[in-house]
């Protein structure tokens, strides 16, 4: 039976059509934004994995150490703005919710994508 869980992203797609086909299917994300949704899925499930391999080599860490943080509960993304800037360039404005020990909080930030061989790459954010 195929898997109809709904996308952590909150596309209203179902996960395995969403970013599954990113995270686990081996696709690489067409937009930014579908690379900014699919980042945002690998974090709910802790796929340091996926954020370092999405992360542009030029700003990548050497690790992020999700397993070592205080545990967080995402609990919902808005994408407030996509825009291609060029054929290599573009930005995805986001807010996006999380609980800590059961304070809610809420993370805005405009990230920057570069295009390079082919791929969209998270290369940084600014947080509002």
């Amino acid at each position: 039976m195929a898997d109809v869980m709904a996308c952590l992203c909150g596309s209203g797609r179902n996960f395995a059509d969403c970013c599954g086909r990113y995270l686990d299917g081996g696709e690489v994300a067409p937009t930014a934004e579908a690379l900014m949704r699919s980042r945002y899925s690998a974090y709910v499930l802790q796929r340091e994995d996926y954020l370092l391999a999405s992360w542009h080599a030029s700003a990548r860490p050497a690790r992020l150490g999700l397993a070592d943080d205080v545990p967080t509960k995402w609990i919902g993304l808005e994408v407030v703005h996509h825009q291609q800037q060029d054929a290599a360039h573009a930005l995805v404005e986001f807010v996006a919710r999380y609980k800590v020990h059961g304070r809610a909080h809420r993370l805005h930030e405009t990230s920057h994508f570069v295009r390079d061989g082919g791929r969209w790459y998270y290369l940084d954010g600014e947080l509002s």
